[in-house]
């Protein structure tokens, strides 16, 4: 249950009874009324701007109408007090028994606690990572990868139904650079001095792995061959390697997609093609010459006639071109195509996860989606900043297998899997990330990780130490849901109550504004509140340990909140991808 939806039921409620009396008008528009928390929880539970935004509307004095509102809401049993404040917001205080009828849902719910049915099933396309197939991937991937894996579960979790996509680009001029690269290998592994690798090509020794499988597969075929006959086969099996290489990264990491499309296998269907005729149907192709660009040239820029699509007419600053002058397409040409096959699929709502580097496509692309789905289709982009990758503050210097970068194999190895992914959910993804391999391991509360790890062990260790001192089969989950909950009254348990009462809202404001961060956040919010009561009860009154020996009601009411704190510090875990853990070494 998102109780602040709820409140907000109420607060329509309360409106639609001043309106069947006649205080009021009818037919009110209540969309721009929020609920949400006050700035000051000293004011309340959760406060409402309805009078505020109602006002016009009503013929009242914002403050007029909130005091009628607040007249209403006083009447629910689960509100204690609804005052009016400042110039017509109405906070809300909420009765102990609400609360502790939230920490039955948890209960009840366990980890799926949070489920909500705001997509509705709604189809969902999420396409990440979708790095060339040119080498191993680097820290800079890793990041672009755990966004967009947490954003598909945090949509799976909100009830969109997600298809997590990666798009191989397989058909452009960097892969027929990596064939030559392999190929140097190639002659390399049969025993031939290749001396430095020139310029323009691949250096990384990963291909030394990749050559010594093109020998193993097929001997000495392609040594005498011509360019002409080897390129197309021996491209084929780098892509091939490669993207083997490229999937044991991302299952280091912990990321499956459901869904692999490949760039060549595109335009080898005539994808491209049929972009290009139906774009042309609606006027939307021409010849033209571009302005010379002010500043840098784009790669696509050519001071001679070129095609071009008219992305002027939808968002974009500039028609773009979609053809060059020697007949080969566009990068911009073979995604158009691409996105259109997506949209054919039944995706009207594609989220694309890039590096940085690619926001002056941004545009380009939504123009494009927006033509080719004639407006029923939209393309909403998330940019991942840079990863700043250090040793104790100090850069990390680049790596031999790769040749120029660190690669995200060598992060994983180093720190783990689920600090990978947790810390690259530490920071907006268009916010530059430090990542300081020392620091992502160090056990302190500086280390968000750990923080969060440790208190789910200390609550499983809590839990173990309560099922020795009692029979273990007084705490099964029919007992705790069972249990007192109105024990649990100390200010401090009831604000613990209250953070994990708050999860649902975060999963739906999360997946709404597409941040997986805020699950982050939240998990760090919710192990303070448990700290705080871990550190009175140890420091400041005794009487809120959690396990009395003389009370067994009372200790069965907390192993509740305990169990229940364990389910939505797991269930949020499970959102970013990272296993809770029972006990820290």
């Amino acid at each position: 249950m998102n109780h602040f939806a709820y409140i907000r039921e109420r607060v329509i409620a309360a409106l639609a009874a001043l309106s069947d009396e006649g205080t009021i008008p009818g037919s009110l528009d209540t969309s721009r009324i929020t609920v949400e928390p006050p700035r000051d929880p000293e004011h309340g539970d959760v406060a409402t701007n309805a009078a505020m935004v109602l006002a016009k509307q009503a013929g009242l004095k914002p403050r007029d109408l909130a005091g009628m509102i607040s007249a209403g809401l006083s009447e629910e049993a689960e509100i204690t007090d609804a005052d009016v404040a400042g110039p017509g917001f109405i906070n809300i205080r909420l009765a102990d028994p609400f609360w502790w009828d939230r920490l039955r849902d948890v209960l009840s719910a366990g980890t799926a606690y949070g489920d909500s049915q705001m997509g509705s099933g709604h189809a969902v396309n999420v396409e990440y990572v979708s790095a060339n197939p040119t080498g191993p991937m680097h820290v800079g991937h890793g990041r672009g990868a755990v966004v967009g894996d947490a954003l598909a579960a945090l949509l799976s979790k909100a009830g969109y139904e997600v298809t997590k996509e990666y798009y191989i680009n397989d058909a452009g001029a960097q892969v027929d650079t990596l064939a030559r690269s392999l190929y140097l290998r190639y002659r390399e592994a049969h025993g031939e001095d290749i001396g430095e690798v020139p310029d323009g090509l691949y250096p990384g020794e990963y291909l030394i792995d990749a050559a010594a499988q093109l020998k193993e597969a097929d001997g000495g075929k392609w040594l005498e061959a011509s360019e002409e006959e080897w390129l197309d086969p021996v491209r084929r099996f780098a892509v091939k390697s490669m993207m083997a290489l490229i999937r044991q990264d991302l299952a280091a990491l912990g990321v499956a997609h459901n869904q692999f499309s490949s760039e060549r296998a595109l335009v080898q269907a005539g994808g491209v093609d049929g972009v290009l005729e139906a774009l042309t149907d609606r006027g939307l192709i021409y010849t033209g010459v571009l302005e010379p660009p002010k500043g840098k040239k784009p790669d696509d820029w050519e001071e001679r006639p070129q095609t071009l699509f008219r992305a002027s007419q939808y968002g974009d600053d500039v028609d773009r071109p979609v053809q060059k002058s020697d007949g080969s397409w566009t990068y911009f040409a073979t995604d158009m195509a691409y996105h259109l096959d997506k949209y054919k699929r039944g995706f009207s709502d594609m989220i694309n996860v890039w590096g940085a580097d690619h926001g002056g496509y941004v545009k380009r692309m939504q123009a494009a989606v927006s033509a080719l789905t004639e407006g029923q289709g939209a393309l909403n982009v998330k940019l991942c900043q840079m990863v700043n990758l250090m040793e104790d503050g100090e850069p990390v210097k680049m790596s031999k297998r790769s040749g120029t970068f660190v690669t995200l194999r060598e992060v994983i190895d180093q720190v783990g899997k689920d600090v990978v992914r947790f810390l690259m959910l530490t920071r907006k993804n268009d916010a530059q990330l430090d990542f300081d391999l020392a620091k992502a391991v160090e056990q302190s509360r500086d280390n968000p990780v750990f923080y969060v790890q440790y208190c789910h062990a200390r609550c499983c260790s809590v839990l173990r130490h309560a099922a020795e001192v009692f029979d273990e089969a007084e705490f099964t989950p029919i007992a705790l849901k069972a249990a007192d909950l109105s024990l649990l009254s100390d200010s401090a348990e009831l604000a613990l109550i209250k953070v994990l009462a708050a999860w649902p809202r975060t999963v739906e404001n999360a997946a709404e504004a597409h941040e997986p961060h805020r699950i982050a956040y939240y998990l760090h919010d919710l192990s303070s509140a448990f700290h705080a009561l871990w550190t009175k009860g140890a420091k400041e009154d005794t009487s809120l340990r959690f396990i009395t020996e003389q009370d067994k009601r009372l200790t069965l009411a907390r192993m509740a909140l305990v169990t229940g704190l364990v389910d939505v510090i797991a269930s949020g875990l499970d959102v970013m991808g990272v296993k809770p853990v029972e006990e820290l070494r």
